[in-house]
């Protein structure tokens, strides 16, 4: 099991501001709707349950799928986080106050990955249909 660590971060006007336990791995997810959503690939962190807010009241939240949504800042319209139903939160990594030790080591639908970026890290790569598979989508 991956070791966690108290991290904290926010959105860019600081009126989201959030606490978790979560590790130091980031995933790049290259699926149509992050690529759309981010204008490039997501970088997130997989944080579970384990997420507090503050300035909660300034969160909205779009349901961008049968099994997940997107929130964000009303306010400065930072991408916050992608979680699945159930509350299982991927935060995006460049929301956190400290980055130093993360290390992207997945690529999610690269499949899906447009030919404008490519990253040199040797990480794990899962097509859409690997990823269906996991999720017991398919």
């Amino acid at each position: 099991m991956t070791e966690t660590t108290t991290r904290t971060g926010s959105c860019l006007c600081d009126a989201v501001k959030f606490t978790t336990e979560c590790g130091d791995d980031v995933g790049a997810c290259s699926c149509n709707m992050c690529v759309k959503w981010n204008g490039g690939p997501q970088m997130a962190i997989s944080c579970g349950e384990h997420v507090s807010f503050k300035g909660e009241e300034n969160i909205s939240v779009y349901e961008s799928s049968e099994w997940a949504e997107r929130g964000f800042c009303q306010k400065c319209g930072s991408h916050l986080f992608y979680r699945f139903r159930g509350n299982q939160h991927m935060m995006l990594a460049g929301l956190f106050d400290d980055q130093k030790d993360f290390t992207l080591s997945m690529q999610y639908f690269i499949d899906e990955k447009p030919a404008f970026y490519s990253f040199s890290n040797d990480t794990q790569n899962l097509t859409g249909e690997e990823i269906a598979k996991l999720m017991g989508l398919d």
